[in-house]
């Protein structure tokens, strides 16, 4: 089988452990550890395909074998990545909106944060939920386990971090004091504190069983996106403005600041062994870095668009990363190439000009994210709406409507789903999962309309390919 090889450029013999040609790892027998021959030389998949909207998290297990990964469509995937395939163990529904972030709490079970506001404890094996806990309402984007799998911490967007039992779900302790959105969350290698970061700027230290405030380790000014923890204890955030440090959370000191981003720093990782950092940003960019001296080892460029999530895997001679696709992508070169390709379909589909028909561009900014108009499209958020005119609401075979939905006795006609963009489905179908959609424009709504009759007619069904844009590869000279 023929592979593309990716464009990260893992080049250095520092980090270099395993050698890799176009995703083939060469592994010597001593560094195979747990893991059979087979899988070693076909490690990681090109890329993990299956969820239905951009990819906003990816957690690799310990072993590489595993991986979680969450996205907008309300979903999080269970995959299996030995011998080199991203298989699907199990699709996880549980949440009403974006699932933005999830952990391993074991080798059997999961926990999950989502724009719900929700936590939810999941049941690997099964993929089932074992116990949902609603929350607030306010969007939770960042969850950490603790470092015995005992506990989950979340940092919520109601100003307030929690910490709960990973079994029961029982809350164990709030911590009450930031001044707006908490972002991140991370625990110490002991467990017994609480790290939290702000959208006012600051990162505080908390006891993890009592929530007691213990002090202020850095007050940055801007607001502090994301954070990380290194092994041996010391902190790694990043901010809006773009800038990244690596602190000591006893002293308070900064160690390092690594190399700055133009947009604000979107996601954070470190290796397994704690030699290196990574960090992506809303400029596309992500910098691997020396977690002692903070300098840049390799660099990498999208220009089609942020970095939302980042792992290493275990070894750390290969990430995987998402953004505005709705795939993971994994990284790994060696021998170095003087081009190589950043493979994406763009615009995506959310993606559109001015100048399209008004009601493919209605579609493409409304619809797009959540739904495809083809026989055979994929879930996304919602069902497909192929053949929607006439169909009775919350009968799409194999989707997992809502309560509200499944209780409601209606036909989609024209007249419905007019309603549906003039009221929002906050009124027209309240308790649904439908994110608030409203088109005030009579115009707009019957342009959408005639559209969405065209191309979801069974009789005169659109191409397949329709709603996915031109495929681009960037070539980047090293």
């Amino acid at each position: 089988m023929v592979r593309r090889c990716s464009r990260i450029r893992f080049g250095l013999q520092a980090i270099a452990r395993h050698a890799f040609v176009c995703g083939v790892a060469l592994v010597s027998s001593a560094s195979l550890g747990s893991l059979s021959i087979a899988e070693a030389n076909g490690l990681y998949p090109d890329r993990l395909e299956g969820h239905g909207g951009p990819v906003k998290s990816i957690v690799v297990s310990a072993d590489g074998r595993q991986a979680l990964t969450t996205s907008f469509d309300y979903s999080a995937i269970h995959w299996s990545l030995a011998g080199g395939e991203a298989r699907v163990l199990g699709r996880l529904f549980g949440h009403e909106a974006a699932v933005n972030d999830i952990v391993f709490t074991s080798k059997k079970s999961a926990a999950s944060v989502s724009d719900d506001g929700s936590l939810v404890l999941w049941d690997l094996e099964k993929a089932v939920v074992k116990k949902r806990i609603p929350g607030t309402g306010d969007k939770i984007l960042d969850i950490d386990v603790s470092p015995d799998g005992s506990m989950v911490a979340l940092a919520s967007w109601d100003q307030v971090a929690r910490v709960y039992d990973a079994e029961t779900g029982d809350l164990v302790a709030a911590m009450k004091g930031h001044r707006g959105n908490v972002n991140a969350v991370r625990f110490s290698p002991d467990g017994k504190t609480l790290y939290s970061v702000s959208y006012d700027g600051t990162l505080r230290s908390w006891d993890t069983r009592s929530g007691v405030f213990k002090r202020r380790l850095a007050d940055h000014g801007w607001a502090i996106n994301v954070l990380d923890r290194l092994p041996q204890g010391h902190l790694v955030y990043g901010s809006l403005e773009g800038t990244v440090f690596i602190m000591d959370p006893v002293s308070g000191d900064r160690i390092a600041e690594l190399k700055k981003h133009t947009g604000p720093v979107l996601s954070l990782t470190v290796s397994k062994s704690g030699r290196l950092i990574a960090s992506g940003g809303g400029d596309g960019r992500i910098f691997v870095s020396d977690a002692k001296t903070g300098a840049v080892l390799e660099e990498f460029e999208n220009p089609y668009g942020p970095v939302w999530a980042l792992a290493f895997s275990p070894e750390g001679d290969a990430m995987f990363y998402a953004g505005l696709d709705d795939f993971v992508s994994t990284w790994t070169v060696s021998p170095r190439k003087p081009f190589e390709p950043v493979d994406v379909t763009y615009p995506r589909r959310f993606q559109v000009s001015k100048d399209v028909d008004p009601g493919e561009r209605e579609f493409a900014r409304k619809c797009s994210i959540c739904h495809t108009l083809t026989k055979d499209g994929k879930f996304r958020a919602g069902p497909t709406l192929f053949g929607v005119f006439g169909r009775k609401v919350g009968t799409y075979p194999g989707y997992p409507y809502s309560e509200a939905l499944l209780d409601a006795d209606f036909i989609w006609s024209e007249e419905t789903i007019d309603k549906l963009f003039a009221l929002g489905p906050d009124e027209f179908t309240p308790g649904t999962k439908m994110p608030l959609q409203r088109i005030k424009s009579e115009e707009k709504r019957a342009a959408l309309i005639a559209y969405l009759r065209r191309m979801t007619d069974p009789n005169n069904p659109p191409a397949p390919d329709k709603e996915q844009g031109p495929k681009k590869t960037q070539e980047t000279k090293q």
